[in-house]
C-alpha cells in the first residue's frame, strides 16, 4: 500500500481501533462512492452526507460543486471526520486551492486518499488543468486508489508513487442486474452523443458505423442525443453536429434520437435494448458507462485511450488524440460483435462479493492510516 507516512498531530479520533471510521468523502452520494460500502452489513465506514451546495434548494441531490474542497470547511468541521477522501469534482479548483485543502486537512492530521478515476479529465479539452491539479493532489495523498493496472503503472511512471488497484463496483442494482435481456432478431448499435462531452469524437465515429452496419445483414445504428445539443442558448450547442445527424437519419443511415436525459431506468433499458454499445471518445481513463453495460449484459466497443479494455471484457478499436480513429479496427469491432455476439455480463453474486471485497480494501485503507 501506498502512503507517505504519519501525519502530525495524530488524528482527533477516539474509541478503539475498531472503532467506526469516519470519513469525509468527496462526493458521497454518487453511485460509484455509494458501491463502495457493504450492501449486505455495517462495515464500520461512515461516509458523511455531501453539504448542499449553495443556492441548491433543499430536495436536490446535487452534490457539486463539492462544499467539502473548501479549506474553510475543513477548518469548521475537523472534528467530525477521520479522513478525506476524494474521487472528483473538482474541476473547478486551482493548484493552489488545492495546495489550501491539502495544508488544511494537515493542520489537523487528517489523512487524505484519493482516487484517481481520470487521468485525463474527459470534461476538459486541455490537459493542463487536470495535470496540475493531479500534480498536487498525487504527491500529496497519503493514499492512492485507482481502477486498473494500466492507470496505476501510470502514476508510477508520472510520480513514482504506488496505487492500490480496486475494481469499479456494479452501477445497476438489483433486480435489474439478473433481469433477462429481451429476444431480438435485429442487431442494434448504439452511440449515446449525450450533451457532447469533450472528450467525444462523435461525427468520425458515427460516419464510420453507417458504413460498418450498412454492411450486415438485419443491422441497425441508433444516435442519441440531448435536446440541448439542439438549443441556442445551451453549452453544448452545436448546430453542424446536429445537421449532419439529421441529413443521416434521412438518408436512411442511422435512426436519430433527441431527448431529456435519461432517469436511471430509462438509462437501463436503453442499454439493454441494444447488442453493442460504442463509446466515441478520444481520450478518457476509465467509464461508469462500460460497468452499467457489464452489468446488463451489453457488448461494448471500446476506444483504444484509456484503460478501457483493463477495466472490462470489451472489444476494442483505435482511437486517441494523437492518432485519430481507426476506422478499420471500429468497423472489425463491429463486425465481430454481430458474428460471435460476445456474452460478457456480471452476475448478481459475483457483483455482490466484488461490492464486498471493495468495502473491505477501503475500510482497510482507513484504518492503516489512522493506526
Amino acid at each position: 500500500m501506498a502512503t507517505t507516512g504519519r501525519l502530525s498531530p495524530a488524528p482527533e479520533r477516539g474509541g478503539a481501533p475498531d472503532a467506526t471510521v469516519r470519513i469525509a468523502s468527496v462526493p458521497a452520494g454518487h453511485v460509484y462512492v455509494r458501491h463502495c460500502s457493504d450492501a449486505s452489513e455495517s462495515d464500520g465506514v461512515v461516509r458523511l452526507a455531501d453539504p448542499r451546495p449553495n443556492g441548491a434548494p433543499s430536495t436536490s441531490q446535487r452534490w457539486w460543486p463539492p462544499v467539502m474542497l473548501d479549506p474553510d470547511w475543513v477548518h469548521a468541521h475537523h472534528a467530525d471526520f477521520d479522513a478525506f477522501h476524494l474521487h472528483f469534482g473538482f474541476d473547478a479548483q486551482s493548484p493552489r486551492d488545492l495546495d489550501s485543502l491539502v495544508r488544511a486537512l494537515r493542520k489537523y492530521g487528517k489523512p487524505l486518499v484519493y482516487t484517481a478515476h481520470d487521468l485525463r479529465n474527459p470534461h476538459q479539452p486541455d490537459p493542463a488543468p487536470h495535470d496540475a491539479a493531479l500534480d498536487v493532489l498525487v504527491p500529496a495523498a497519503d493514499h492512492l486508489i485507482t481502477l486498473t493496472p494500466g492507470a496505476a503503472a501510470e502514476i508510477g511512471r508520472r510520480w513514482n508513487r504506488a496505487a492500490t488497484v480496486l475494481p469499479h463496483p456494479h452501477v445497476v442494482e438489483e433486480p435489474r442486474i439478473s433481469r433477462p435481456r429481451p429476444p431480438r432478431d435485429r442487431f442494434r448499435v448504439g452511440v449515446h452523443a449525450k450533451s457532447l462531452r469533450p472528450n467525444m469524437s462523435l461525427l468520425p465515429v458515427v460516419r464510420a458505423l453507417t458504413a460498418a452496419v450498412a454492411d450486415l445483414p438485419e443491422a441497425e445504428l441508433h444516435v442519441n442525443v440531448h435536446h440541448d445539443v439542439d438549443d441556442p442558448d445551451a453549452h453544448a450547442y452545436a448546430p453542424d453536429v446536429s445537421a449532419e445527424l439529421r441529413a443521416l437519419a434521412d438518408a436512411g443511415r442511422l435512426r436519430l434520437h433527441t431527448h431529456d436525459y435519461f432517469d436511471d431506468d430509462q438509462l437501463w433499458d436503453y442499454l439493454t435494448g441494444l447488442d453493442l454499445s460504442v463509446l466515441p471518445y478520444a481520450f478518457g481513463t476509465h467509464s461508469g458507462w462500460l460497468e452499467a453495460c457489464h452489468d446488463l449484459g451489453t457488448p461494448v466497443a471500446a476506444p483504444s485511450c484509456g484503460f478501457y479494455a483493463e477495466q472490462r471484457p470489451c472489444l476494442s478499436y483505435g482511437h486517441t488524440v494523437e492518432d485519430g480513429l481507426d476506422e478499420t479496427s471500429l468497423y472489425d469491432a463491429v463486425h465481430e460483435a454481430h458474428r460471435t455476439r460476445p456474452e460478457w455480463r456480471a452476475t448478481a453474486a459475483e457483483r455482490a462479493a466484488e461490492r464486498a471485497g471493495v468495502a473491505a480494501a477501503h475500510r482497510a485503507v482507513y484504518r492503516e492510516l489512522l493506526g
